[in-house]
């Protein structure tokens, strides 16, 4: 026995043609939606990851490895450090220091800031204190000061990370802190449920 559905007349008129705007509005609306249903999952973990990543860098490598970052702030380095670049240094120990190795260490003048300079001729005095001279590749004059080095250990330069001092200045400021403050936790519980919930693949959907 077969069952027929009634059909009103003009229904079938009321679907849009392909070539009407409305059913490529549709489209490509639907296509954006499953694009974005693809992607978005891979943008969060992306986003974590780096997250993650640049924590482990900053709090917790530096107590575990030993190493120290700093924010270079001035162009007295350049071209081998510009001015928002993240300098990472090891300690060594001061015996091992030579001409020519970059180390950072405190100014023995004014308010005994921290400067990341060349070393341009080192003297041990008879005590066994090591003293340096230092000076900018890019200035011209070596430093007007001796600075001797304080403890058993310096730090000498590893690698230099391009730029990341600007993002790290970018985030404390106090609307990206607060975003960062809300949004995290809000970015977290998504990547949760992203995780959950996965938008069925077209073969599911087909099956379906």
């Amino acid at each position: 026995m077969t069952a027929t559905l009634p059909v009103c007349p003009g229904a079938a008129s009321a679907l849009p043609q392909a070539g009407d705007p409305r059913f490529l509005v549709g489209h490509w609306a639907d296509l954006a939606g499953r694009t974005m249903g693809r992607v978005a999952p891979w943008l969060v973990r992306g986003i974590m990851g780096l997250a993650l990543l640049a924590f482990l860098f900053l709090a917790v490598g530096p107590h575990v490895l030993g190493y120290r970052t700093m924010t270079m702030l001035t162009s007295s380095m350049s071209p081998t450090i510009d001015p928002g670049d993240v300098t990472v240094v090891t300690p060594i120990a001061i015996s091992e220091v030579t001409e020519g190795m970059v180390i950072t260490y405190h100014k023995p003048v004014e308010d005994h800031s921290v400067v990341t300079h060349r070393v341009v001729s080192v003297a041990t005095g008879p005590d066994g204190s090591v003293q340096v001279q230092t000076k900018g590749d890019a200035n011209r004059a070596i430093d007007p000061w001796a600075a001797t080095l304080e403890g058993d250990t310096a730090y000498q330069l590893r690698a230099v990370i391009p730029g990341l001092g600007h993002v790290i200045q970018a985030l404390r400021a106090p609307v990206v802190a607060q975003l960062l403050l809300y949004g995290a936790p809000a970015l977290l519980a998504g990547w949760l449920l992203l995780t959950i919930w996965r938008p069925a693949s077209d073969d599911e959907a087909a099956r379906a």
